[in-house]
């Protein structure tokens, strides 16, 4: 226990160079309009960087499953394989679209847990309800009606429902949720991608506008939102959206019996976990990469569930050859 204590200390600061590899990688294609390349080089630069690690890891929520390879896919192991065992979560480029349209909020993200500490779910839709930290439990919750939601949560901020900011993916599948939310009065702030952010955005709403947050958006992109909330604090549900045979089928091989269950906070994520992002671009949370004459800056956030200590950390790099792609 005490050697996975002091390699937990470690990896608190070793885990910032993996999003600051993915984090460049990707900002070199910033807003050249190639989803595929910005993806597959920050996919390329944080595996690099995973397997310098003293872990032994095993990606539980990645880019898709086994057959999606050269991804780094669910059920990949990494790391030298000479430290301790660890789950990984990741999105080495959470809001690719963010990315090569040079838009607020892209970023590079990454989970360490305690093995078996992270939902182990398919790569799949997940309806999810998120608020920030300081309310009273189950405050909020994927079995009430959108409306009854922005009720209870404006009543404990002593607010009435107008003063509510709710943030949800603009989507079509969303359009009844978007019309059930604004008829209690509350506003909407619609992303184009980025759910990770999104859910973050609710533990600072003073600084983001985000009251809450509301809709499906990715699995994987649950499973991190989780990890950060865990760090942070504050409440969050998922629920899988197996809606095919063949979905449920692949949930029941991961384990997964009810297609239907809720998922606290802790189910997503539990244990000593810790949670790093970088900023590709520039958003509420994070400064996006900047690229000038000899030298590269990064803006990362590393948080630790078990000391409840975030980090930022702005990075200077002039050793450029480290991000050259091997």
């Amino acid at each position: 226990m005490t050697e996975t204590g002091r390699l937990d200390r470690i990896l608190a600061l070793e885990i910032a160079r993996v999003t600051e590899a993915a984090a460049v990688a990707a900002a070199r294609i910033r807003g050249r309009g190639d989803e595929w390349e910005a993806d597959q080089a920050a996919v390329d630069a944080m595996r690099t960087e995973l397997n310098r690690l003293p872990i032994d890891g095993r990606i539980v929520i990645g880019e898709g499953e086994r057959d999606d390879a050269p991804m780094l896919f669910i059920g990949e192991e990494v790391g030298t394989k000479k430290g301790g065992i660890v789950d990984i979560a990741l999105d080495p480029l959470e809001g690719t679209t963010l990315c090569v349209k040079n838009l607020p909020n892209s970023l590079a993200v990454i989970a360490f847990a305690e093995r078996g500490s992270l939902l182990n779910a398919p790569d799949v839709y997940m309806d999810k309800i998120a608020i920030g930290p300081d309310f009273e439990p189950g405050l909020v919750g994927l079995d009430r009606s959108p409306a009854d939601n922005i009720e209870a949560l404006a009543q404990a901020k002593g607010v009435t429902p107008d003063r509510i900011s709710a943030c949800i993916l603009d989507r079509p599948r969303h359009a009844k949720l978007i019309a059930e939310v604004r008829e209690t009065g509350a506003a909407i702030q619609l992303i184009g991608d980025g759910d990770v952010a999104g859910v973050i955005h609710t533990t600072n709403p003073h600084e983001t506008g985000v009251d809450i947050y509301l809709g499906v958006g990715g699995a994987p992109e649950g499973v991190l939102a989780a990890a950060a909330l865990r760090c942070i604090g504050g409440q969050m549900e998922g629920r899988l959206v197996l809606d095919t045979p063949e979905k449920i089928d692949r949930a029941r091989r991961m384990g997964i019996s009810d297609p239907q269950e809720i998922y606290k906070l802790d189910d997503l994520a539990k244990g000593d976990v810790i949670f790093a992002a970088t900023g590709v671009t520039s958003g509420n949370m994070l400064d996006g990469v900047k690229f000038s004459p000899g030298r590269i800056d990064t803006h990362t956030v590393v948080m630790r569930s078990s000391s409840g200590t975030i980090r930022e950390i702005r990075a200077r790099h002039t050793d450029l050859a480290k991000f050259e792609r091997p």
